[in-house]
């Protein structure tokens, strides 16, 4: 968990705080922290308190749920050596080929396509 950097903050647009996410999932606010710890979502401190924020685009309200495949996506990233910064950042930056951010393709479900760019970033 980092301090967020101020570019990387402007490409999120939406951020929940970890009691957020507990209220959205219907789960205590340990189990989200340990959703942290495992790696299935990025948290990082920003604002001017430094609580733990992650992306909205992370987790699916209709669901109760992690976005399907953004953890198998953090997984082959952090696999390739990005940091928690650099992963954020390729998320939110907007794909031509996609279209849109790899983060909506995740959301839209569209994960297929996302796991294979995050792949092709190995090579």
């Amino acid at each position: 968990m980092t301090e967020i950097d101020a570019k990387i903050d402007a490409l999120v647009p939406a951020w929940l705080t970890l009691p957020d996410i507990a209220e959205i999932l219907d789960i205590e606010v340990t189990r989200v922290r340990q959703l942290v710890r495992e790696g299935q979502v990025i948290a990082v401190r920003r604002g001017e308190n430094r609580a733990l924020h992650v992306p909205a685009a992370f987790i699916d309200g209709v669901e109760k749920k992690v976005v399907k495949g953004l953890t198998g996506t953090l997984t082959l990233l952090r696999d390739d050596g990005y940091s928690d910064d650099e992963m954020l950042e390729w998320l939110f930056t907007p794909d031509p080929s996609l279209p849109g951010t790899p983060a909506q393709a995740l959301s839209e479900n569209r994960g297929t396509e996302v796991k294979r760019r995050a792949q092709a970033l190995a090579v």
